[in-house]
Protein backbone atom coordinates (compact mmCIF):
# COMPACT_ATOMS: atom_id res chain seq x y z
CA UNK A 1 0.00 0.00 0.00
CA UNK A 2 1.21 3.58 -1.31
CA UNK A 3 2.03 5.93 1.90
CA UNK A 4 0.23 9.06 -0.15
CA UNK A 5 -3.34 7.57 -0.69
CA UNK A 6 -4.54 8.78 -4.62
CA UNK A 7 -6.66 10.75 -5.22
CA UNK A 8 -5.47 13.81 -3.09
CA UNK A 9 -7.36 16.92 -3.48
CA UNK A 10 -6.13 20.28 -1.23
CA UNK A 11 -8.12 23.11 -1.61
CA UNK A 12 -7.40 26.59 0.19
CA UNK A 13 -9.32 29.86 -0.43
CA UNK A 14 -7.50 30.87 -3.59
CA UNK A 15 -5.94 27.47 -4.55
CA UNK A 16 -6.69 24.25 -5.61
CA UNK A 17 -4.28 21.24 -6.28
CA UNK A 18 -5.77 18.22 -7.70
CA UNK A 19 -3.92 15.10 -9.19
CA UNK A 20 -1.71 15.87 -12.54
CA UNK A 21 -4.07 14.06 -15.20
CA UNK A 22 -3.60 14.31 -18.81
CA UNK A 23 -6.64 16.51 -19.49
CA UNK A 24 -4.13 18.85 -17.99
CA UNK A 25 -1.63 19.41 -20.75
CA UNK A 26 -3.04 21.67 -22.77
CA UNK A 27 -3.56 24.41 -19.84
CA UNK A 28 0.16 23.52 -18.18
CA UNK A 29 1.86 23.32 -21.80
CA UNK A 30 0.13 27.20 -22.46
CA UNK A 31 1.83 27.96 -19.15
CA UNK A 32 4.97 26.42 -19.92
CA UNK A 33 5.71 28.45 -23.25
CA UNK A 34 6.87 31.00 -20.48
CA UNK A 35 10.98 30.80 -20.59
CA UNK A 36 11.29 32.80 -17.44
CA UNK A 37 9.44 29.79 -15.84
CA UNK A 38 12.24 27.91 -16.23
CA UNK A 39 15.81 29.49 -16.49
CA UNK A 40 17.01 27.49 -13.09
CA UNK A 41 15.33 24.17 -13.83
CA UNK A 42 17.07 21.08 -14.95
CA UNK A 43 14.44 21.02 -18.15
CA UNK A 44 13.21 23.71 -20.77
CA UNK A 45 9.42 23.14 -20.48
CA UNK A 46 9.16 25.54 -23.05
CA UNK A 47 9.42 23.24 -25.49
CA UNK A 48 6.44 21.62 -25.42
CA UNK A 49 7.82 18.22 -26.15
CA UNK A 50 10.27 17.88 -23.30
CA UNK A 51 7.38 19.58 -20.85
CA UNK A 52 4.51 16.82 -22.34
CA UNK A 53 7.46 13.87 -21.50
CA UNK A 54 8.46 15.36 -18.22
CA UNK A 55 4.59 15.38 -17.23
CA UNK A 56 3.78 11.78 -18.04
CA UNK A 57 6.65 10.32 -16.34
CA UNK A 58 5.21 12.09 -13.13
CA UNK A 59 2.10 10.35 -13.98
CA UNK A 60 3.75 7.07 -14.06
CA UNK A 61 5.84 7.42 -10.98
CA UNK A 62 2.77 8.55 -9.05
CA UNK A 63 1.84 4.91 -9.98
CA UNK A 64 4.96 3.54 -8.82
CA UNK A 65 5.20 5.72 -5.28
CA UNK A 66 7.93 7.39 -6.63
CA UNK A 67 6.65 11.01 -7.19
CA UNK A 68 2.75 12.39 -6.77
CA UNK A 69 2.23 15.17 -9.28
CA UNK A 70 -0.13 17.81 -8.61
CA UNK A 71 -1.97 20.89 -11.47
CA UNK A 72 -2.38 23.72 -9.68
CA UNK A 73 -5.37 25.70 -10.22
CA UNK A 74 -6.94 29.10 -9.74
CA UNK A 75 -9.92 28.84 -7.43
CA UNK A 76 -11.40 32.18 -8.69
CA UNK A 77 -10.86 31.94 -12.29
CA UNK A 78 -10.95 28.11 -12.83
CA UNK A 79 -7.28 28.47 -14.81
CA UNK A 80 -4.63 26.21 -14.84
CA UNK A 81 -1.61 28.31 -13.25
CA UNK A 82 1.48 25.41 -12.68
CA UNK A 83 2.21 22.46 -11.09
CA UNK A 84 4.37 21.35 -8.17
CA UNK A 85 4.76 17.51 -6.79
CA UNK A 86 6.15 15.46 -3.99
CA UNK A 87 9.44 13.57 -5.15
CA UNK A 88 12.31 11.54 -3.04
CA UNK A 89 9.21 10.26 -1.50
CA UNK A 90 10.96 7.83 1.47
CA UNK A 91 7.97 6.11 3.42
CA UNK A 92 10.36 4.38 5.82
CA UNK A 93 12.19 7.40 6.80
CA UNK A 94 8.79 9.43 7.19
CA UNK A 95 10.14 11.81 4.55
CA UNK A 96 9.86 13.70 1.02
CA UNK A 97 10.87 16.98 -1.09
CA UNK A 98 8.26 19.02 -2.45
CA UNK A 99 9.59 20.13 -6.26
CA UNK A 100 9.30 20.82 -9.23
CA UNK A 101 7.08 23.84 -8.75
CA UNK A 102 6.64 26.13 -11.16
CA UNK A 103 3.81 28.93 -12.05
CA UNK A 104 2.45 31.37 -14.69
CA UNK A 105 4.82 33.98 -13.80
CA UNK A 106 1.70 36.82 -13.46
CA UNK A 107 0.84 34.69 -10.19
CA UNK A 108 4.55 35.12 -8.73
CA UNK A 109 4.38 37.24 -5.01
CA UNK A 110 1.14 37.10 -5.12
CA UNK A 111 0.62 34.76 -2.38
CA UNK A 112 -0.30 31.87 -4.58
CA UNK A 113 2.55 30.03 -3.60
CA UNK A 114 2.65 30.57 0.41
CA UNK A 115 -0.81 29.06 -0.10
CA UNK A 116 -0.22 26.43 -2.12
CA UNK A 117 2.91 25.51 0.48
CA UNK A 118 0.49 25.49 3.23
CA UNK A 119 -1.99 22.91 1.75
CA UNK A 120 1.31 20.65 1.05
CA UNK A 121 2.93 21.02 4.28
CA UNK A 122 0.14 20.50 6.27
CA UNK A 123 -0.69 17.04 4.20
CA UNK A 124 2.75 16.22 4.63
CA UNK A 125 2.58 16.55 8.47
CA UNK A 126 -0.75 16.37 9.49
CA UNK A 127 -1.94 13.31 7.40
CA UNK A 128 1.85 11.87 5.98
CA UNK A 129 2.61 12.26 9.84
CA UNK A 130 6.21 13.23 7.98
CA UNK A 131 9.30 14.07 10.28
CA UNK A 132 10.73 15.54 7.51
CA UNK A 133 10.16 17.92 4.52
CA UNK A 134 12.67 18.93 2.00
CA UNK A 135 12.84 22.06 -0.77
CA UNK A 136 15.94 22.47 -3.01
CA UNK A 137 16.37 25.11 -5.60
CA UNK A 138 19.59 26.72 -7.28
CA UNK A 139 21.53 28.47 -5.45
CA UNK A 140 21.39 31.36 -7.80
CA UNK A 141 17.70 31.34 -7.42
CA UNK A 142 17.26 34.20 -5.26
CA UNK A 143 13.42 34.58 -6.06
CA UNK A 144 13.04 30.65 -5.18
CA UNK A 145 15.10 31.02 -2.02
CA UNK A 146 13.37 34.16 -0.82
CA UNK A 147 10.07 32.06 -1.13
CA UNK A 148 11.23 28.81 0.51
CA UNK A 149 12.58 30.84 3.50
CA UNK A 150 9.48 33.13 3.59
CA UNK A 151 7.24 30.17 4.39
CA UNK A 152 10.01 29.49 7.45
CA UNK A 153 12.01 26.62 6.26
CA UNK A 154 15.91 26.12 7.27
CA UNK A 155 18.80 26.22 4.58
CA UNK A 156 21.23 23.37 6.04
CA UNK A 157 23.55 24.27 3.11
CA UNK A 158 24.88 23.37 -0.77
CA UNK A 159 25.48 20.18 -2.33
CA UNK A 160 27.74 21.03 -4.97
CA UNK A 161 27.75 20.40 -8.80
CA UNK A 162 24.51 18.75 -8.20
CA UNK A 163 22.82 18.67 -11.61
CA UNK A 164 23.23 20.16 -15.18
CA UNK A 165 20.07 22.87 -16.15
CA UNK A 166 18.84 23.36 -19.23
CA UNK A 167 20.99 25.16 -20.82
CA UNK A 168 24.34 23.56 -19.91
CA UNK A 169 25.12 25.15 -16.60
CA UNK A 170 26.39 23.49 -13.99
CA UNK A 171 24.14 23.90 -10.84
CA UNK A 172 24.89 24.34 -7.23
CA UNK A 173 21.76 23.38 -5.21
CA UNK A 174 20.62 24.95 -1.85
CA UNK A 175 19.09 22.53 0.32
CA UNK A 176 15.90 23.84 2.82
CA UNK A 177 14.41 21.70 4.93
CA UNK A 178 10.77 21.80 7.95
CA UNK A 179 11.11 18.95 10.66
CA UNK A 180 8.37 17.57 12.23
CA UNK A 181 9.08 19.99 15.53
CA UNK A 182 8.58 22.93 14.11
CA UNK A 183 6.01 22.62 11.94
CA UNK A 184 3.39 23.79 14.84
CA UNK A 185 5.59 27.37 14.28
CA UNK A 186 5.57 27.25 10.65
CA UNK A 187 1.82 26.93 9.99
CA UNK A 188 1.06 29.83 12.47
CA UNK A 189 3.58 31.85 10.08
CA UNK A 190 2.00 30.63 6.96
CA UNK A 191 -1.64 31.16 8.31
CA UNK A 192 -0.49 34.62 9.52
CA UNK A 193 0.69 35.70 6.25
CA UNK A 194 -2.73 34.96 4.40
Amino acid sequence: MSWIQHPVILEGERVKLVPLENAHFPGLLEVGKQEAIWEFVSINGADPERLTLHLKSAILKRGTGEQYPFTVIDKLTGKIIGSTLYHNIFPEHKKLEIGWTWYDPAYWRTGYNRECKLLLLTHCFETLKAIRVQLVTDEKNVRSSTAILGIGATFEGILRNERIRANGVIRNTAMYSIIAEEWGTVKERLLAAR
